[in-house]
């Protein structure tokens, strides 16, 4: 298997792990306060994973750039966004469903990356990619036929928009993680790509925690009390983020977010066991389309 391919599947399990813990924080945070402790509790764990890494592999890297540090801040922003809308799109249709929505990101990442880093897939993968995204939207309709007409009031519910456009944020900071690490310089992708989420994690806690500040400044309290359960999210947080990062360093953005989409097996599972949602026969059907289709763009890819 290769490298970036196990990178990818961890990192799934922890941005699983991550949002159903900070789910649970909907109850004591708002949608602001609850984003903004995975950016604030994740630097110094980022920070020791940069560390970790650089006594037992060694290396190093050049001055940052001003550009680097451009497509780091706009990754920032563009996660902000993502992960206030993904937040948002929770309802009473369920975690598992409200994740769903936001998995058009694969396909959305595929096109961008090709417009924007000429990133060339082969026709195989395209067709994994289509059928993993169809796979993700029959999980998404919960309960409703699969005609036409049916898919269009699914898709324009507020939920879903909502989804969509976490989607569309996810994947504009895919690409500019990736441009971030190729803009650095260094020899070492890996290297590089921790030193991008602590820069990125950095900038997101000024950003969010200084709008937090302003807008609801009994909420920064609240951060501060929930430190037990926050710390939680901040590690997971800063664990799935550098394994993205290093995903994106070693491989094209569209195979990475292609593959990444097997995090909607972990919500399934999560929202089963962890949060007592019930699963139905569609979760299968929807679950083998997606694995389907994700083999295909890992075929395509060899």
């Amino acid at each position: 298997m290769p490298l970036w391919v196990a990178i990818t599947i961890v990192a799934a399990l922890f941005q699983t792990w991550r949002t159903a813990l900070q789910q649970r924080l909907r109850g004591t945070l708002s949608l602001n306060g609850a984003a903004v402790v995975r950016y604030l509790y994740g630097v110094p764990f980022g920070l020791l994973l940069l560390g970790t890494y650089w006594l037992i592999m060694g290396g190093s890297f050049g001055p940052p750039t001003a550009y680097f540090l451009l497509l780091c801040g706009l990754a920032g922003i563009a996660q902000i966004f993502g992960t206030n809308l993904l937040i948002a799109s929770f309802g009473p249709r369920g975690f598992a469903v409200g994740t769903a929505y936001s998995k058009t990101e694969a396909v959305q990442a595929s096109i961008i990356a090709v417009i924007v880093l000429g990133e060339v897939l082969p026709a195989l993968s395209w067709a994994g990619i289509a059928i993993s995204v169809f796979g993700v939207m029959y999980l998404s309709l919960a309960g409703k036929g699969l005609a036409f007409g049916d898919i269009l009031r699914a898709t324009v519910q507020p939920a879903a928009l909502r989804g969509m456009g976490a989607g569309f944020c996810f994947a504009l900071t895919a690409i500019c993680v990736r441009k971030a690490n190729i803009e650095l310089p260094g020899t070492d992708p890996i290297l590089k790509a921790l030193f991008a989420v602590v820069v990125t994690n950095t900038m997101q806690t000024v950003m969010q925690g200084g709008w937090l500040l302003l807008r609801e400044p009994a909420q920064v309290v609240a951060v501060f009390r929930s430190w037990r359960d926050s710390a939680k999210v901040g590690a997971l947080s800063a664990a799935g983020s550098s394994c993205w990062f290093i995903a994106f360093a070693l491989a094209p953005v569209a195979l990475v977010r292609a593959v990444g989409q097997v995090e909607i097996l972990f919500t399934l599972l999560f929202s089963r066991f962890f949060l007592g949602e019930k699963l139905k026969g569609k979760d299968v059907i929807g679950a083998l389309l997606l694995v389907s289709g994700v083999v295909l763009v890992l075929a395509g890819s060899i």
